[in-house]
């Protein structure tokens, strides 16, 4: 379903404190597309905070030294890596970046890659020009968009068939495809037959059962 993210404390401290430099800045939150990819930064750094203090993953790494240095991770879905990492990029063009910055998201990304590449090199040539673009980050209703994508990337309850299969599924949130424009005619449809606003809708999941996913 996705990949893990390991490094020791510092490591994870300094990922989460430099991506969180990039979401929920004040000044912006009111403008149009931001609350929506807010969303979905805000959740991409949670698990990042949530591993490093410890309430995720962990694992002792010795690295050839005699003392034994803990590691921590988390586990995210492809489909959320890659949205956080197109609205992030997208942030970042609003915001003072510095070399330590960039450094980073070049590091992330690049990582991202391998792991893609060492899963599936088949569905990885699909998949990795998504990292770093090809996502509508302007899109106000991304947070939308990315839940339905993963919705239905985890229906296929992952494995290389899957993975394989979620070039196909991002098209849905690159601008000026079939698939965009019939998302959002659905998101307008599903929000009038609600009577909200489409940033105010939620995609119910309960019906997945998520410890059955192939991670």
């Amino acid at each position: 379903m996705g990949t893990e993210l390991w490094g020791t404390y510092d490591d994870m401290r300094t990922l989460y404190e430099v991506l969180g430099k990039f979401w929920n800045q004040y000044g912006f939150t009111e403008k149009a597309g931001f609350d929506s990819r807010d969303k979905i930064i805000s959740s991409f750094i949670h698990e990042i905070r949530k591993a490093y203090e410890g309430s995720r993953l962990t694992r002792e790494c010795s690295h050839f030294m005699p003392d034994q240095i803990p590691h921590f991770g988390c586990q995210l879905s492809w489909v959320h890596v890659i949205f956080s990492m197109n609205a992030i990029r997208f942030n970042m063009r609003f915001f003072e970046s510095n070399k330590l910055d960039l450094g980073v998201m070049l590091q992330l990304e690049y990582w991202l890659e391998e792991a893609m590449r060492s899963f599936d090199p088949q569905g990885a040539t699909r998949l990795i020009g998504y990292l770093s673009g090809g996502i509508e980050a302007a899109n106000p209703y991304l947070y939308q968009f990315m839940r339905s994508i993963n919705a239905d990337f985890f229906e296929l309850r992952g494995g290389k068939t899957a993975f394989r299969k979620l070039g196909q599924l991002f098209k849905r949130a690159v601008y000026g495809t079939e698939e965009y424009h019939n998302h959002n005619a659905f998101l307008m449809v599903e929000a009038h037959k609600l009577e909200c606003e489409i940033g105010e809708l939620e995609l119910s999941d309960d019906h997945i059962d998520y410890d059955k996913l192939i991670w």
